[in-house]
């Protein structure tokens, strides 16, 4: 497991800490990682590996304090970490394992499986609820509809004035609009319709063949009638969000969030996050940030808006497909004490599981 791809050079505060320093911030951090709660110097005179009195603590507590790597929630309390403190550590001093066998196993069998039941859709909202179950939060995934290469589209009569657009991925996906038609539109015209565009459409995206029709629109009105082309239009307009994002947004988990709530004012902080996930605008811009470069992306409380307020982090990785082209990002929201060494290689192979799955078979 490699470390986030991001993972800068030490910083002008770590360049500061000996050794010494070091081992205590170190303990402060995973204590609070492990349990959410101030450490004291006594506690972590009695715990590190190195024999120093809980003067001596006191004292490289107070540099760490004034360097803003850690804090006192209370006058007479332990330290936390700050989230500059907690930036730097997950930069440059956190260990990152390796996934385990079982949990791997575990990712790939479940994965695959909602995969050949429920096609890219299916193993979408699969890994989703899997990582939300494995990490304790809330696990999502963005993917862009217009990426997908498709390989089929049919049209289908509803009742007077609507029909149904079925666009079949070659990821095995099935997307599925209601349209609008003109009314008394005759059963060849859908059928009609649905050969031009299945003609034009295997193996690409519907961006692309959206912009093809676009340009042969003349070409186009040569092999339909006005209505048949009426159509068509409307089942492309439809199916890629037009006057809308054309992004797909999963959730899965939100109730994990409130697992380790312990006062009002953090219940309130929550209910913010749940704001912001209801109305998905900033997860989605938070993970379209997580799309650039490579690895694994790791987002701390205010560092972005959408946790400005709740506290939280988010761990995130990019789908890529076999062009090695973007095809989405999977994460993890949680507290901003997440095991951070742990989900981080879950996210990962994850990913990198749904990338496969997201290729052409």
């Amino acid at each position: 497991m490699s470390a986030p791809a991001e993972r800068p050079a030490e910083s002008s505060a770590l360049a500061t800490l000996n050794a010494r320093a070091r081992e205590i911030f170190r303990s402060i951090v995973d204590s609070y990682l492990s349990n959410g709660e101030p450490v004291g110097s006594r506690h972590l005179s009695r715990v590190l590996p190195i024999s120093l009195s809980p003067a001596s603590v006191r004292n490289v507590m107070q540099d760490l304090e004034e360097l803003g790597l850690i804090y006192a929630p209370h006058a007479s309390a332990g330290r936390l970490p700050t989230q500059q403190g907690l930036r730097l550590f997950v930069d440059a001093l956190l260990e990152f394992g390796d996934l385990g066998r079982e949990e791997r196993a575990r990712i790939d069998s479940q994965v695959r499986a909602a995969a050949e039941g429920g096609g890219f859709e299916g193993a979408l909202a699969e890994t989703t609820s899997l990582l939300s179950e494995l990490t304790r939060g809330a696990g999502v995934v963005l993917t862009s509809k217009t990426d997908a290469r498709l390989k089929h589209v049919e049209f289908v009569r509803l009742e007077s004035g609507r029909a149904l657009a079925v666009l079949v991925a070659e990821d095995g996906s099935i997307e599925n609009r209601v349209v609008a038609t003109p009314p008394g539109m005759p059963a060849s015209t859908f059928v009609e319709a649905s050969n031009f565009l299945s003609a034009r459409i295997r193996g690409r995206t519907l961006a692309e063949v959206t912009a093809e029709i676009e340009a042969a629109r003349r070409d186009a009105r040569k092999e339909l009638d006005d209505i048949a082309a009426r159509l068509v239009e409307a089942g492309l307009v439809s199916w890629s969000g037009a006057g809308g994002s054309g992004d797909q947004l999963i959730v899965r988990g939100q109730a994990n969030l409130l697992g380790d709530v312990r006062a009002s004012e953090d219940l309130e902080r929550i209910r913010t996050l749940f704001a912001d996930l209801e109305t998905k605008t900033d997860v989605i811009e938070l993970l379209h940030r997580a799309e650039t470069g490579d690895g694994v992306k790791i987002f701390i409380g205010s560092e972005n808006k959408l946790f400005s307020l709740s506290g939280s982090s988010m761990i995130a990785a990019p789908l890529r497909d076999s062009d090695h082209r973007i095809a989405g990002v999977l994460g993890v929201i949680g507290p901003t004490r997440l095991n951070y060494g742990r989900i981080v290689p879950m996210v990962e192979y994850a990913a990198q599981v749904l990338g496969e799955l997201k290729r052409p078979r």
